[in-house]
């Protein structure tokens, strides 16, 4: 009985022996790769296969245990590198960019050689992944030919050209949605009278090219539009055809009801950055009133004829003062930049007209399109291009444009460059009149032009770089 129990432990000391010595050895010739302590490795990643936007600030890394900040900060690579600033929370870690990522790339996340927080003699698991941004691309409007009226996608990453709209509608303007998968517009259906007074208000899905009619003439002139920031709601301007006196805004909410609001008679507006309010100019100022029929003005600013436009984020608004309170300032109109908190600062005076302002993803930048009067026997207004920097109040004149009117001016949403367009018009009343300009005259071509900003171009450039595309068209937007 004692020999098979000495047996037994003998074997059992040789077994554990043996176990002993494999695992050392398993644990020097494996390393950081042991089998049997592998080493941190990363559960999440947000951005994994992902393609993604402007909107798209930050991804975050989520790791299956607590991590060495340090070592995880020092060996994260990005390919093409992308700028920015970490944050911590627990076992996750955000990494968010500084400007939006360049679209039409394709990027490597790769991390290797951070270590865990409590045991940093071993690297964790190699990670690499992909991600990628949406193609660069722009809509615009096709004015000669047989492509003249037609709403034409053009994907720049891909050099492709895609008619979206049939035969038988002419677009007259149009506003992508936030998203980028749906395009609002209006259009005159050819297969009846052409009548202007009878454009009709459209979408057409980008993916299915599906085209749905959302609101009918009837009674009512269809005159602007504006797209709330989430998507949801759509604001549009209606004259009814035989009562003048019923004239304002009405809502298409997100279950396709249209409902009119009260108290909106008025000329420009815009959906504030919340999507909840609109803000209309009425009379000596500008008047913000929800987007609930039979709710009553939120608050007036009359200060202001004008709201131009708003910062992505929301804290900044560009509104146009005409200066009728102030005799020094008479026929003059100001550019002025307001916050969140109502302070107003001015950034410019101009005897002509504020046409268009644009900011730039960071809100650092406006560009504006502004006319300046020459002097002289005759009135002449002479557009120029404006980037004005909001940190440094600098004004720094881009571009004299002395035969453009009715630029339109749109600015990439990964801040990389504007579009411009450039008109030839005819006065001639044999001339369609659907697509016109602000003077009633006939637009019978256009020309498309990329500028992109000194700040953007090589280093010690002072100019910015002007392009003309190879094809003709007017009212071009980058898509979001």
């Amino acid at each position: 009985m004692k020999n098979t129990i000495d047996k037994i432990a003998f074997s059992l000391i040789f077994s554990l022996t043996i176990i002993i010595v494999f695992l050392t050895w398993g644990v020097n010739s494996c390393g950081n790769q042991c089998l049997f302590h592998t080493g941190a490795k990363v559960k999440n990643f947000s951005w994994n296969q992902k393609v993604i936007g402007a909107d798209d600030q930050a991804f975050i890394l989520t790791f299956d245990r607590p991590m060495d900040q340090e070592s995880v900060e020092k060996n994260l690579v990005i390919q093409p590198p992308l700028s920015g600033k970490f944050s911590w929370a627990g076992r996750k870690v955000a990494y968010t960019l500084l400007t939006p990522a360049p679209y039409g790339n394709k990027y490597q996340i790769i991390l290797k050689g951070a270590k865990e927080k409590f045991n940093k003699t071993t690297e964790m698991k190699p990670f690499i992944s992909n991600f990628s941004t949406r193609d660069r691309a722009f809509v615009y409007l096709g004015i000669e030919k047989e492509q003249r009226g037609k709403l034409i996608l053009y994907n720049w990453t891909k050099d492709q050209k895609k008619i979206l709209t049939p035969n038988n509608l002419i677009v007259t303007e149009f506003k992508p949605f936030p998203q980028g998968d749906k395009i609002l517009f209006l259009a005159v259906d050819t297969t009846k009278e052409i009548d202007i007074l009878q454009q009709k208000l459209y979408t057409i899905n980008l993916e299915t090219a599906e085209i749905k009619l959302i609101l009918d003439t009837q009674d009512y002139q269809i005159l602007k539009f504006d797209v709330s920031p989430n998507g949801e709601n759509i604001v549009i301007q209606r004259l009814n055809s035989k009562n003048p006196d019923d004239f304002g805004l009405w809502l298409i909410n997100s279950q396709g009801n249209l409902l009119p609001i009260n108290n909106s008679t008025g000329g420009d507006f815009l959906i504030t950055p919340d999507s909840e309010n609109v803000i209309l100019g009425q009379g000596e100022g500008l008047t913000i009133l929800p987007l609930i029929p039979e709710a009553k003005p939120l608050d007036f600013l009359p200060n202001f004829g004008r709201v131009i436009t708003f910062s992505k984020d929301g804290n900044l608004a560009a509104m146009e003062n005409f200066n009728k309170d102030n005799p020094e300032l008479l026929y003059t109109k100001s550019l002025y930049l307001v916050n969140s908190q109502g302070l107003e600062q001015k950034l410019l005076d101009t005897q002509g007209a504020i046409k268009d302002c644009e900011f730039n993803p960071k809100s650092t930048k406006i560009y504006c399109l502004i006319n300046e009067v020459i002097k002289g026997e005759k009135y002449i207004e002479q557009p120029y291009l404006a980037e004005i920097n909001l940190e440094t109040n600098k004004i720094l004149p881009l571009l004299v444009l002395p035969n453009y009117q009715d630029i339109s001016l749109s600015i990439a949403k990964d801040g990389l460059g504007l579009l411009l367009d450039q008109l030839d018009l005819s006065a001639d009343d044999t001339k369609e009149k659907i697509l016109i300009s602000s003077t009633g005259e006939s637009i019978i071509s256009g020309h498309l032009w990329f500028v992109i900003p000194p700040s953007l171009t090589a280093e010690n450039s002072k100019k910015p770089e002007l392009q003309e595309l190879p094809f003709t068209g007017i009212r071009p937007q980058w898509l979001p």
